[in-house]
C-alpha cells in the first residue's frame, strides 16, 4: 500500500474539512481552493484551475512518451439539509455532502501523494476534480473549456461509492451502467379569475391533473432492457397561495429516464405531445424546456478489462452487482472523448442510501479505491 499511516489521517482530515464546507453545484470556489492548496506541496507537473468551472486538474507527467490516463472525482454537495450528530457534519444550512463527492475527491488526493513520491515511468496521469455534476452540467462545461484539449486523456475512470452493495466490493460491467435523465419542466398558462367566478377564466387544474398520471403512464420496464422508460413527476404547483383566486397558471417538473441516450428523443417526443394535447384541450398555452441532462454512462470493455485486472492484483472481489442502475452520471460525456469506465464501490449493505440527510462517505473506502486507481496507473505507465 503506498499510503503510510500519517497520510490515512491526515487524508481522512482533509475529508471532514471538505464535508464541513459544502458548496453545490456551480458554488465549489471553495472546495477548489481546498484541493489546490493540498496539491501544491505535491509539486504535480501542472496545476490547471477554473476548468469548466471551478474544475480542477493536477497533471503528473513523466515527460516520456505515452499514454493520458484521467481519474476523475466530483466537487459538488447537495441542496439537502444534513441530520448528523458527527463532529464533521456540514455547518452551512441547507447543504450536504450526501452524495459521497468529499470521498471520492479524497481518493484522487491520495493518488496525488503516491505520484508525487513515485512518478510514472512513462505518459502522464490527470486528475480531475470536476465541478457540477449534481446538475449534469459540470463534465460538458470540462469539455467544452478550450483548455481540455491541453489535458485529453487517452483512457478515463472514475468510482461512485454504493450504499447497498458490501463494503469493499466492486460492482463493474461493460456496457451502460448509468441511465440517460433530463427533468422536462412544464408550463401551463391559462387566465386567473375570482374564486367566486372560475368560469370567467381559463384554469390549468384538469390538464395538470390529466398530465401527472398521463406522463408516469410512459414508464416502461426495466433495466437492462434497451426499451427502460421511467418518468417521475418531481414537482407540481398550481395558482396562487390563496383562497379568493381561481388558478391561471401551473407548472409541473418530471424527470425522463431512459437506459440509452438514443431512447431519450423518443421519450421527450411523446411526454410533449401528452402536454400539447392536454393543454390544446384546455384551452391553455404551454411552454417545455429542460434541465439537467445526462447522457447514458457506458463502460468500455478495454477500460473495464483494465480496472478487472486492477481488481484481481489487489484481491478485491467484483461482480456485476446491480448494473445497469437507474440512476444518472455525467461521467457518462467522457466516453465521447475515449474508452472509459466507472466502477461502484461497496459502502456496506445496511448504510444510509446516498442523497439522504444522514448517509456519510465511509472513510475506510478511501484506501481502497486509491488501490485500484493505482495499480491501474501502475500497470498502464510503470
Amino acid at each position: 500500500m503506498f499510503l503510510t499511516n500519517r497520510d490515512v489521517i491526515e487524508l481522512q482530515a482533509f475529508r471532514h474539512e471538505l464535508h464541513r464546507h459544502p458548496e453545490v453545484s456551480g458554488e465549489e470556489r471553495e472546495t477548489a481552493r481546498r484541493v489546490v492548496e493540498a496539491l501544491q506541496p505535491l509539486a504535480p507537473s501542472r496545476i490547471v484551475t477554473d476548468l469548466g468551472g471551478h474544475g480542477v486538474a493536477a497533471v503528473f507527467d513523466s515527460g516520456l512518451t505515452g499514454p493520458t490516463l484521467l481519474i476523475r472525482a466530483e466537487l459538488d454537495a447537495l441542496p439537502i439539509e444534513e441530520k448528523s450528530a458527527a463532529h464533521h457534519r456540514s455547518t452551512t444550512p441547507g447543504k450536504g455532502h450526501l452524495c459521497g463527492h468529499d470521498g471520492h475527491s479524497t481518493i484522487l488526493l491520495a493518488l496525488a501523494r503516491g505520484l508525487s513520491r513515485q512518478p510514472v515511468g512513462k505518459g502522464r496521469v490527470v486528475l480531475l476534480w470536476q465541478p457540477a455534476e449534481e446538475d449534469g452540467s459540470g463534465a460538458a462545461a470540462v469539455l467544452a473549456d478550450p483548455r481540455f484539449e491541453e489535458i485529453r486523456p487517452d483512457f478515463a475512470y472514475s468510482l461512485h461509492n454504493m450504499p447497498g452493495l458490501a463494503f469493499g466490493t466492486v460492482a463493474l460491467k461493460s456496457g451502460p451502467v448509468n441511465c440517460a435523465s433530463r427533468g422536462m419542466k412544464i408550463k401551463l398558462s391559462g387566465k386567473t379569475a375570482h374564486a367566486s367566478q372560475p368560469e370567467t377564466g381559463i384554469s390549468p387544474m384538469a390538464a395538470m391533473s390529466r398530465l401527472m398520471p398521463e406522463l408516469t403512464a410512459l414508464s416502461h420496464g426495466a433495466p437492462p432492457s434497451t426499451d427502460f422508460t421511467l418518468a417521475t413527476v418531481t414537482h407540481a404547483s398550481l395558482g396562487e397561495q390563496a383562497f379568493g383566486i381561481a388558478p391561471g397558471d401551473a407548472e409541473i417538473w418530471v424527470t425522463l429516464r431512459t437506459l440509452v441516450d438514443e431512447r431519450m428523443a423518443d421519450l421527450c417526443a411523446k411526454a410533449e405531445h401528452l402536454v400539447a394535447e392536454a393543454s390544446q384541450t384546455a384551452g391553455l398555452q404551454h411552454g417545455i424546456s429542460y434541465h439537467d441532462i445526462f447522457f447514458h454512462c457506458e463502460n468500455a470493455p478495454e477500460a473495464v478489462a483494465h480496472l478487472e485486472a486492477a481488481l484481481q492484483a489487489e484481491g478485491i472481489r467484483s461482480d456485476e452487482g446491480n448494473l445497469p442502475m437507474r440512476a444518472s452520471e455525467d461521467f457518462g460525456r467522457l466516453r465521447a472523448v475515449c474508452p472509459s469506465a466507472m466502477f461502484f464501490l461497496g459502502a456496506g449493505e445496511n448504510h444510509p442510501a446516498l442523497h439522504n440527510p444522514d448517509y456519510d462517505y465511509p472513510d475506510d473506502l478511501t484506501a481502497i479505491g486509491a488501490r485500484v486507481f493505482m495499480a491501474v496507473i501502475r500497470k498502464a505507465l510503470g
